[in-house]
């Protein structure tokens, strides 16, 4: 009962907007990462997308409740295969954490969601910024787009062999119905 007066008052504090709660607002102020910077907002957007249950496009208190276990899940996961304790998952420990989801994805694979991910992959900081390597919630996107990308395929191949036999428009479809 405690922790949940306790999220009640988090979540007060960070919807100053009663009933409006907007993706930028979970931003700035209610998803943080370890190191106290906000979460990336397409990571933001995703999991709006996935704990808005009544699709209104905001964040209510029992959704955030929701929200809230989740992210602290996902901290578990993340302190387990940062291995070095970086703040950040390197190639080798996204491979470790990959294959333990069942996910034995290539080289070239892992290095591309790597790329994708890993904010100082495309750009330099300057020093400022977070350490190389992927961040705790793009981290969090990264598995849970894996997730969907690879449901969607499943859902595609029907015989289960690896391969989908579907034209261009179908696979569009797919994807762009993901969230």
């Amino acid at each position: 009962m405690h922790f949940i007066r306790r999220l009640w008052s988090w979540f007060s504090a960070v919807d100053t907007v009663p009933d409006r709660s907007t993706e930028r607002l979970f931003a700035e102020r209610a998803l943080i990462n370890g190191d106290w910077t906000a979460f990336d907002l397409d990571t933001v957007k995703l999991l709006i997308a996935m704990f808005d249950t009544d699709k209104n496009g905001t964040i209510g208190f029992s959704e955030f409740a929701g929200l809230w276990k989740y992210i602290k899940d996902w901290q578990d996961v993340f302190k387990h295969f940062d291995r070095d304790q970086s703040g950040s998952i390197d190639s080798s420990e996204l491979t470790q954490a990959l294959q333990q989801f069942g996910y034995n994805l290539s080289r070239n694979l892992v290095a591309l969601v790597q790329r994708k991910y890993d904010p100082t992959a495309t750009a330099a900081t300057g020093g400022r910024g977070p350490p190389p390597g992927i961040t705790f919630d793009r981290f969090v996107r990264a598995c849970v787009v894996i997730r969907q990308l690879s449901e969607a395929f499943k859902g595609l191949d029907t015989d289960r062999d690896g391969w989908i036999q579907v034209n261009y428009e179908q696979f569009m479809e797919t994807v762009l119905r993901l969230p």
